[in-house]
């Protein structure tokens, strides 16, 4: 791909529009956290930047009664039940397809666990809650993986994924109006990096500077997504020193370039172009690394809302009421004092005030001091106050139901149950959002290993019945990436939901087999849902003989002999040679190699020979 004359400026150029495009969503996300946090007496100021505001008086109370934070701590609470267990539809109905669905669910929650993707789902899930958007980027590592190959001092790596969570300060839109990421044309992901980690990474020497991470502006220039000047809120430390913006263009497949183009720009220097990496899209589609996660969609919008935007005007109505009452109980408790001019030492008056046993002396012929009748605290206020913290409850779609259970004693457990239901159903489109990003990255997943995973890799993964296994698998063997969801019910699910649950099917008899018995493994299955986990190792008798004959059809399918072996469970193993005769898989080899037919049969005779002779040496053992 030949490279364009003076890219690095027009790069650079096109970064600045995007950034003077996206400042007033900045405000609003820097607004939202320093609300969050518990800085709430700042707002947007007419140059986008979020600042503090003074006291009008000298004596006014200026408390924060921070709702919002324990607001979304229980809607994080509620969001992180959302981790559904996904299933892998097999390409067709063959049984070679079915087993390389179960392969690619194993890769799945191997890669779940490895990565820790619950908690990178928390992360995300935070930044949209609080901001309203968050983004998931999942890209090869070329340096991670298990060492194949030494190159002197250099370690050559086998390569995996890794996915990563960006905050919506590090995304750059080529349009705010288009509301989904794959509408874009182009998306740019910018970040603060110390000149050593790029001299590192790139092999390049670039000039630092201080960066404002939020806004990644100049802080020479005075412009900053939050200011830092002296009348400016601060969120966090926000400046980092002696670093460079590192920029990644992502453009998609044009007709000019019909695989899309991938620019990186360190500091002012070009250190990478070329076409889209990852093929991370259906149909070997490239596209962008990148999956958006919202908290509250807005219409026309290409970023999110967050709830605590919706809660700052009842936040500042409920911290006004409060200090105005606080400031009234000052007034009734400590008194307003009229005094005659003249009559009294002002001064002393006013440094010491009326102490107990003070003596006050006041000027012969004077009126005495007296304090103005104070009337007891407006009903206004407690109304005022009880229906802004209810507003908060209908803003958020969440309410603590423990915490006002003094208000429930008179209601059944159904009714208690119904109104949990409802208090959940709120925050279900949320929720429903945070699934499919976990359903589109699961994707991703499979068409990187698809794309990268040429060489034989090893995973080890926790099996049907708690032992683990360890998997080999190449790219050739991920035949299916389409995902689905085994449950859509956990946000409200509970651990006793769940374990009620259970014992229902286990009473109604639906988890035993068609000889009344519950197997080893629906055991096992049944404890963990249960929540005790895998209290065992022991393994099914019947999986162990199913995997043996699986293994024996891998070698008869090479046309070589296995052997017979007396512990076999014959009648297992001659169904599974079978099933696997009447796959497509059989018929290709088959074709290549009519051998091998002779082979499985003459297999599966001795399987039978040896299943008679052990029924007749039963026979005869019970007739003597």
């Amino acid at each position: 791909m030949k490279i364009e004359e003076g890219i690095v400026d027009k790069v650079l150029e096109d970064f600045k529009k995007r950034q003077n495009d996206r400042r007033q969503f900045e405000a609003i996300w820097q607004l939202n956290m320093n609300f969050f946090m518990g800085n709430q007496y700042c707002a947007i100021a007419q140059n986008s930047e979020v600042e503090e505001y003074e006291k009008q008086y000298f004596w006014q109370e200026r408390e924060v009664y921070n709702h919002i934070a324990p607001t979304l701590d229980i809607r994080f609470a509620k969001l992180q039940k959302v981790r559904p267990t996904m299933s892998i539809i097999p390409a067709s109905t063959d049984d070679s397809d079915i087993k390389t669905a179960k392969l690619c669910k194993k890769i799945l929650n191997s890669i779940y666990n490895r990565q820790d993707i619950s908690k990178l789902i928390c992360d995300a899930t935070k930044w949209s809650e609080i901001c309203g958007t968050s983004f998931y980027k999942i890209v090869w590592n070329e340096n991670l993986g298990d060492t194949i190959a030494k190159k002197g001092d250099e370690e050559i790596k086998l390569g995996d994924i890794e996915v990563t969570v960006c905050s919506p300060f590090e995304i750059y839109p080529d349009n705010t109006c288009t509301e989904n990421l794959d509408d874009c044309q182009s998306i740019i992901h910018a970040k603060a990096y110390h000149v050593d980690d790029i001299k590192t990474i790139y092999g390049v020497d670039v000039e630092g500077e201080d960066i404002n991470v939020f806004s990644l502006d100049n802080t020479s220039s005075g412009i900053g997504g939050l200011g830092y000047n002296t009348r400016t809120s601060r969120v966090v430390s926000g400046i980092k020193t002696n670093n460079a913006i590192v920029i990644e263009k992502y453009e998609k497949p044009s007709v000019k370039f019909p695989n899309g183009r991938f620019i990186v720009i360190a500091g002012d220097k070009l250190v990478h172009y070329g076409e889209l990496p990852f093929i991370n899209k259906a149909n070997g589609q490239r596209g962008f690394p990148f999956i958006k996660q919202v908290s509250i969609e807005q219409t026309g919008c290409f970023w999110g809302t967050g709830v605590v935007e919706r809660l700052i005007p009842v936040q500042r109505a409920y911290n006004a009421v409060k200090n105005r009452k606080h400031e009234f109980l000052n007034r009734v408790s400590m008194g307003v004092l009229t005094v005659e001019d003249g009559s009294v030492d002002l001064d002393n008056l006013e440094e010491e005030g009326l102490s107990p046993g003070k003596i006050l002396v006041y000027r012969q012929g004077s009126s005495a001091p007296r304090f103005m009748t104070a009337n007891s605290v407006p009903t206004d206020f407690e109304r005022e106050e009880e229906a802004l913290l209810a507003e908060f409850m209908v803003i958020s779609g969440v309410s603590d139901v423990l915490s006002n259970s003094s208000s429930y004693t008179n209601l059944s457990g159904v009714a208690l149950q119904l109104l949990i239901e409802q208090d959940d159903s709120r925050i279900s489109p949320t929720s429903d959002r945070i699934k499919e990003c976990i359903k589109e990255l699961g994707g991703h997943i499979l068409r990187l290993y698809k794309q990268f995973a040429t060489l034989p890799r090893l995973t080890k993964v926790m099996g049907d019945n708690g032992e683990l296994e360890v998997l080999y698998f190449v790219s050739s063997d991920i035949s299916s990436e389409d995902i689905v969801f085994e449950s859509d019910t956990e946000i409200t699910e509970s651990l006793a939901q769940r374990r009620s649950m259970v014992f229902e099917l286990l009473n109604a008899g639906l988890l035993q087999d068609e000889n009344g018995k519950l197997s080893n493994r629906m055991r096992l299955k049944a404890l963990d849902l249960l929540g005790f986990g895998i209290w065992e190792n022991s393994q099914d008798l019947n999986e162990l003989h199913t995997k043996k004959a699986s293994t024996e059809n891998i070698e008869l399918n090479r046309n070589k002999e296995v052997k017979v072996c007396e512990i076999d469970n014959h009648d297992l193993h001659i169904n599974e040679h079978i099933a696997f005769m009447l796959g497509n898989e059989y018929k290709k080899q088959l074709e290549i190699n009519p051998k091998i037919e002779e082979t499985f049969l003459k297999h599966i005779r001795q399987h039978k020979q040896m299943k008679q002779m052990e029924n007749q040496l039963s026979v005869n053992q019970n007739k003597e």
